[in-house]
């Protein structure tokens, strides 16, 4: 069993989830980086952490299916023996479209990445942490974002709709968990500097939408991680069902 408190980062070897995995391991954490498709990425990040003298296994597996989260805790179970953290962080958007325009295609598979797979990666971290079933509890971050909030009217209301029913799922799991030893949090983001916008076709948006921000600029991933830490730290030991803006002011 691992002797470092260990944290699961889904979606994590970009933007957000990166940066996370980066600091996280810098404050002792033993990080298992979950990706989809850029394997590069995800095990160059982990060489850079187990370079530094941290600890981190880099992990493919697709959220929206069931086998793929059964293989990533699967490494978590045996490549480290306790399970302390998670960041859900795992998540799609679609090209800038009306709801009118959308498919249910599209609508399938955003749901099924953004809600179900984080739901269901969360009972999986609940099975490990809960004192209810041996644990010795833990911390979830769950990534909304201020789409939940604003809507994104005319660019992408399922994407913002998906992330409404994050912050659901950490108000109704916080409560559910409270007495096991886990508290669950949520974080929502604005806009970010990350590749994600390059998703929905618009890869200068967060440069772009520079103006319309109050703070006059996008964030930064490493903004958005250093107050997940907070969330996932013992200083956070009182912070549960809660849901903090980084929007700079958004």
């Amino acid at each position: 069993m691992s002797e470092r408190p260990v944290l699961l980062v889904t979606g994590g070897s970009r933007g957000i989830g990166a940066s996370v995995a980066l600091k996280a391991a810098d404050k002792g954490w033993a990080v298992v980086i979950n990706y989809v498709r850029d394997r590069d990425a995800a095990e160059g990040l982990a060489g850079i952490i187990n370079d530094a003298g941290g600890s981190a296994l880099a992990v493919q597996g697709d959220v929206s299916r069931e086998e793929d989260i059964a293989a990533v805790f699967d490494v978590v179970d045996n490549g480290f023996g306790r399970l302390d953290g998670l960041v859900n962080n795992a998540g799609i958007v679609g090209m800038t479209a009306r709801l009118d325009e959308m498919s249910r295609e599209r609508l399938e598979q955003m749901f099924a990445i953004n809600c179900i797979g984080a739901l269901r990666v969360a009972a999986e971290a609940v099975k490990r942490m809960s004192t209810r079933h041996g644990g010795k509890g833990g911390s979830i971050v769950n990534i909304s974002s201020m789409a939940a909030v604003l809507g994104s009217g005319g660019q992408y209301v399922d994407y913002a709709a998906s992330k409404g029913a994050i912050d659901t799922l950490t108000i109704g799991l916080a409560r559910e968990v409270a007495e096991e030893g886990i508290r669950v949090n949520a974080i929502r983001p604005g806009i970010i500097d990350t590749d994600i916008h390059a998703s929905g076709g618009l890869p200068d948006r967060a440069r772009d939408l520079a103006g319309i921000i109050p703070m006059k600029r996008p964030g930064d991933p490493d903004e958005v991680a250093d107050a997940i830490l907070y969330l996932l730290s013992n200083e956070a030991s009182y912070v549960t069902g809660a849901i903090l803006n980084v929007s700079g002011g958004r």
